[in-house]
């Protein structure tokens, strides 16, 4: 599946908006030394966007053709496409991350080495395994690898730094995921829309909180 086009406005504002909510990953797998380095000037803190940037404008995106196409792979393999939201790469996650690791600053910094060593260990992985590339497995194959990195406490010491790849990774696709109109329809979140009435605080909340009779 191609990622799909969005405007470099959009990728910009999930950048802002996941940057405010997204902690950074306890795992430190794959260090940044060795990534190639960000040449991006930050945009300061009044960025126009209303305006349409294009690549570039801010600053370079890294990711390679290859390299979006196993981005594109693993985000839909950990946000798969069901019966309530499409899969992660249908509203543009990848573009997401593009943008994130490409970024100056110093959370997506923090990320960038971790994210770019990874997808190079899991294309290493895949071709040792199965003799292909990631974004060519079928998801039974991307899932075996997956299942041996999926969690980092039950990861065998072999696949500890990848399992840190993996938290991360899940992490900014779950962030670029559910800060789209698609992803907080998914979760049940409404957002400041307005209410004809509001009836206060549920009861059974009120009575956990010791609150029932304020």
């Amino acid at each position: 599946m191609d990622t799909p086009q969005i405007t470099r406005r959009e990728a910009l504002q999930w950048v802002l908006a996941a940057g405010a909510t997204f902690a950074v990953s306890p795992y430190s797998a794959f260090a940044a030394d060795g990534a190639a380095p960000v040449t991006g000037k930050p945009y300061g803190t009044d960025a126009l966007l209303n305006k349409t940037y294009a690549p570039g404008d801010l600053w370079p995106l890294t990711l390679s053709d290859d390299q979006k196409k196993n981005v594109t792979a693993l985000c839909d393999l950990i946000i798969p496409e069901d019966e309530k939201s499409p899969a992660a790469s249908t509203v543009g996650v990848p573009a997401f991350i593009d943008e994130w690791i490409s970024a100056p600053y110093a959370n997506q910094l923090a990320d960038r080495g971790v994210v770019l060593k990874g997808l190079a260990w899991i294309d290493t992985e895949s071709q040792k395994r199965f003799g292909k590339p990631f974004a060519e497995l079928s998801v039974v194959q991307r899932t075996k690898i997956a299942d041996d990195i999926h969690h980092a406490p039950d990861a065998k010491p072999e696949f500890q730094e990848a399992a840190g790849f993996f938290a991360t990774f899940r992490d900014l696709a779950a962030s670029g995921f559910y800060t789209t109109p698609v992803g907080m329809k998914d979760v049940g979140y409404i957002g400041n829309v307005p209410l004809q009435r509001f009836a206060g605080p549920p009861k059974a909340i009120l009575e956990k909180f010791g609150l029932a009779g304020a």
